[in-house]
């Protein structure tokens, strides 16, 4: 018979560490807060440091190990200095979980190529370089785990103005399936969440100068494109991210988890 581990064992992330980039608020800290109470020990990386402290604060409240440290995830040094931070606390780099991102709405008409460089360095580079060093820290562990908050915009465009996000979405989607297919044998295993509509202060940031009005009517739009008929709560993406950083997905790499409350399936 084979020796099966308990539900327990196979969710205990206990030993193990954690770095979630734009884990201060949002869909990064519904992240941070499931990784942290399965036992791992987080890092919460942010541009926003006062945030991250707080929230980081927050955890380390309810008893769990979290560190906050300011990170600009699209330049190649603080990347690297985020990576041994956690070496230097932890001890390791186990899971890897790439959230940090921007979606500002603008048609590709008005749209400049600094603020198109800007997207694809935040929500694509950022990728590439976590990757690369995290990657190094892991090959010498002998294994990690890489998740990468992709987007449904990395399958179907969402809406108007998104052009740059839904570039560098796509982007994400075909660098985690390669540096899966790469990694595998180094027993580093590389999927993909990609969140549908989930209600975050980023969400309500993107709408920019829209007024209240046209914020209902947005939303309202939207929500009707939902067979769930609601917004996700960035909880629901924190227990799927929690999924692919335990033994739960043991046998899963290069894949994407849909989290729409399937919104694609019309």
């Amino acid at each position: 018979m084979v020796d099966m581990k308990t539900l327990n064992e196979i969710i205990d992330l206990s030993g193990k560490s954690a770095i979630v980039t734009g884990g201060a608020k949002g869909i990064g800290y519904g992240i941070a807060y499931r990784l942290a109470e399965a036992g791992a020990k987080v890092l919460i990386a942010d541009l926003d440091d006062v945030t991250a402290q707080e929230a980081a604060n927050e955890l380390t409240g309810k008893g769990w190990t979290v560190k906050a440290i300011r990170t600009d995830v699209s330049d190649e040094q603080a990347v690297k200095m985020m990576i041994d931070a956690c070496k230097e606390l932890y001890g390791s780099v186990d899971i890897l979980v790439n959230n940090a991102g921007i979606y500002p709405s603008e048609p590709v008409s008005s749209m400049t190529a600094e603020g198109f460089d800007k997207v694809m360095h935040v929500n694509l580079r950022s990728v590439f370089l976590t990757t690369k060093y995290a990657s190094e820290v892991m090959k010498e562990q002998g294994g990690g785990k890489i998740i990468n908050v992709s987007s449904i915009d990395a399958l179907h465009p969402s809406m108007i103005g998104l052009a740059h996000y839904d570039a560098s979405k796509h982007g994400v989607w075909g660098f985690t399936k390669n540096s899966a297919l790469e990694l595998a044998e180094h027993k580093i295993w590389i999927n993909a969440i990609a969140p549908g509509g989930i209600a975050t202060p980023g969400v309500v940031a993107s709408s920019g100068g829209a007024s209240g009005e046209q914020m209902a009517e947005a939303t309202k739009a939207f929500l009707g494109k939902i067979p769930m008929h609601r917004m996700g709560e960035s909880d629901e993406i924190g227990k799927v991210a929690l999924f692919l950083a335990s033994d739960m997905s043991s046998y899963m790499t290069g894949s994407q988890i849909v989290v729409d409350g399937g919104v694609l399936l019309s």
